[in-house]
């Protein structure tokens, strides 16, 4: 296996200053390096036509979202494998791509593998979850996981007490750092445009398991995660379209009704924040649960956030 048979696909959204750091430790090494601009308003394509011109940019009219931006990237990608990033990560050691792109080669089965993801101080970012459910929503909108975060029934949404240290068979892997079979990617038709931000890599791994393939996470590679580059520009939008990205997965794997009985628990969940918070958090969980309120599940998956 060639660095050539890695494409990198970076999508980015008014994340010039992360951009800038993620680039310099991608490029210069033979690899392709694609940037997906979803319409930024910063500069960011300009500025990396200047500084990095070896970079493929795509410049994109509308903000399409995560998942579709890496979309379009994957389309003109010529690798393998695709390496799938956020703007706002970048690898932590110079071997951690190729170690990622190993790992995966001894792994046939797997078509999707996740890194080990570090804070900007080096501590673990904990990035294996488990998918969506009425009950895992439940154990972590209504605070039930804090009784015993090492508990899988209490807290399988966030991993349990996994320890991110050992290889393992993952339900989904957050999706800042995700290197997918091209094969395995191109098989289920890459990312579901409608989930907009949020739960587009959750609904890419079970489709992924889905049709037999494995999600793993590998953790001898390693990648620094930031976080937040373009969502905290306007969280508050981004937290109720966090919250409709839930409703889309549910409706989607499970049906209407099943969705229908998300929106309810989430609405009373945010109601019950407006009393436990103060201050923002608590105007946050007000926003959400006027939203939520405003219309049934099925109504809210086209209503603008």
């Amino acid at each position: 296996m060639t660095t050539r048979d890695v494409s990198i696909v970076v999508a980015s959204q008014n994340a010039r200053p992360y951009v800038e750091r993620a680039l310099v430790r991608l490029t210069g090494v033979g690899r392709e390096v694609i940037l997906v601009d979803c319409a930024s308003t910063d500069g960011t394509a300009a500025f990396v036509r200047d500084r990095f011109p070896e970079v493929r940019l795509i410049e994109l009219d509308v903000n399409l979202g995560y998942g579709g931006a890496l979309n379009e990237g994957a389309r003109l990608a010529s690798g393998t494998y695709l390496l799938l990033m956020n703007a706002d990560a970048w690898p932590s050691e110079p071997d951690s791509i190729d170690l990622l792109v190993a790992f995966a080669d001894d792994q046939p089965s797997a078509g999707a593998v996740g890194p080990r993801l570090l804070n900007p101080d080096g501590s673990l970012q904990r990035s294996v979850r488990g998918f969506p459910t009425l009950w895992r929503l439940s154990t972590e909108y209504f605070f039930l996981r804090w009784l015993n975060p090492r508990s899988r029934a209490l807290n399988a949404f966030y991993g349990a007490g996994f320890d991110h240290g050992s290889v393992i068979d993952a339900e989904f892997l957050v999706g800042a750092v995700l290197l997918t079979r091209r094969q395995a990617f191109g098989e289920i038709g890459g990312f579901d445009p409608s989930f907009f931000m949020f739960n587009e890599e959750v609904d890419l791994c079970y489709r992924l398991r889905q049709a037999g393939w494995r999600v793993v996470f590998y953790p001898g590679a390693s990648f620094v995660h930031l976080g937040g580059a373009s969502t905290r520009l306007d969280w508050s939008r981004m937290y109720r379209e966090q919250l409709r990205s839930h409703l889309r997965f549910v409706g989607k794997h499970h049906g209407s009704r099943q969705a229908e009985h998300a929106r309810r628990l989430l609405l009373w969940s945010m109601r019950l924040r407006t009393l436990v918070f103060r201050g923002e958090r608590r105007r946050l969980s007000r926003d959400a649960a006027r939203w939520l309120a405003a219309d049934d599940a099925a109504g809210l998956l086209d209503r603008p956030a």
